[in-house]
């Protein structure tokens, strides 16, 4: 009964603590009480799911997809999935992101993502965003596979953890997509009494042009509509998530560390017998390795004897992701998506570039028309 009663409490703190509303009544209520018996039963070993793949293997998971028995599959990724686009991720040592901040002069790495030390300092914030700002880099194979597994009308949505807009770019957004820890596609004064919304090209305007974004209404900063530590998460977050992982039959977990709470507890959520696969340079997520949720039975569990649903395929997620295409059938299409789809970005691409050089000749021609006809 006290793992029972400190588990509810680490559901309510971790997963429901956020601007979303009781507005479910009582239906979310039985939601959450199905979902801490499930976890509590499974914890004390008296209801093990029921087997669904054939072998615990990247191939069992294929085989699972093309039975027809498969048809709402969750992604959940984290910033693996786009360092093969030249985005770094967060923890990878040497060539992570907080692994490279020393020239921010920050009190330490997570700093430039906390709100109270944005709100004093935003200047190495919005250092950074110029080096990593959406619109510099392509979506990859693994993006593109989502976009797949939507199109083929398998996938129920992608939860994702990165702010670089990539999956947008990919074809998934609407409800294709929740973007858990925000998004640079809009922005927010950050003064309550003001929350002026600014668009994406605004904020591009000015991050290039190193200028501090301003409200121009109060004064205030103003800032991308990313998560921040210590700001809550997205509503959508939360109301989405107890819709649609009690009806999972395959979570597809790719490039997350799964150490950033209430995103990792995910895993947790959907039933006892859902299929769950990592595409990752490493196992994470095991239920020995955590605290709060994984320490109660809801982590990954690749290699026991009790093993019985979850799947590591090590390796790149790009390599993941064609590997599974590959067994599924659809490596051609895929490799056809990815190229296609890069050809037309290099072509918008180009006509931008040429639009602004055509802008830039038409001022510059202009500008020296004025100094004729000064002298």
């Amino acid at each position: 009964l006290s793992i029972a009663v400190h588990y509810k409490t680490v559901c309510n703190n971790n997963l429901l603590s956020s601007d979303d509303s009781s507005d479910e009544g009582d239906a979310s209520g039985d939601t959450e009480m199905d979902f801490l018996r499930s976890l509590f039963s499974r914890t004390l070993g008296l209801s093990p799911g029921e087997k669904v793949l054939d072998e615990l293997t990247l191939d069992g998971v294929a085989r699972y997809i093309l039975s027809g028995k498969c048809k709402n599959i969750i992604c959940m990724v984290g910033a693996g999935i786009s360092t093969s686009a030249g985005i770094p991720d967060f923890r990878s040592p040497g060539t992570g992101l907080y692994a490279n901040l020393q020239k921010y002069n920050l009190p330490y790495p997570e700093a430039i993502f906390q709100i109270d030390y944005f709100k004093k300092h935003p200047e190495p914030f919005f250092a950074l965003a110029r080096e990593l700002y959406p619109g510099q880099f392509k979506p990859t194979v693994c993006h593109y596979f989502m976009r797949m597994l939507k199109d083929k009308g398998l996938l129920t949505r992608c939860y994702s953890q990165n702010i670089d807009t990539l999956e947008r770019v990919a074809g998934l957004e609407g409800e294709d997509l929740i973007e858990a820890h925000g998004t640079f596609h809009t922005s927010h004064c950050v003064s309550f009494l003001c929350r002026k919304e600014y668009s994406m090209d605004w904020m591009q305007t000015k991050i290039f042009s190193e200028d501090i974004p301003k409200c121009d209404s109060c004064g205030s900063l103003v800032k991308p509509d990313i998560v921040f530590f210590g700001e809550n998460l997205p509503a959508r977050f939360f109301t989405s998530m107890k819709m649609d992982f009690p009806r999972c039959d395959l979570l597809i977990i790719m490039g997350t560390s799964l150490q950033v709470q209430p995103f990792a507890s995910l895993v947790s959520r959907v039933s006892n017998s859902c299929p769950r696969l990592l595409i990752n340079m490493e196992k994470t997520g095991q239920s020995e390795f955590g605290m709060g949720l994984f320490s109660f039975g809801g982590g990954m569990d690749f290699d026991s004897d009790k093993a019985y649903r979850d799947v590591a395929h090590l390796s790149t997620c790009d390599d993941g992701c064609m590997a599974l295409a590959e067994l599924l059938g659809w490596k051609e299409e895929l490799e056809q998506m990815v190229k296609r789809e890069h050809a037309l970005i290099d072509s918008k691409d180009a006509k931008k570039k040429d639009k602004e050089a055509s802008q830039n000749s038409k001022s510059t021609g202009a500008e020296a028309g004025k100094s004729d006809k000064t002298e």
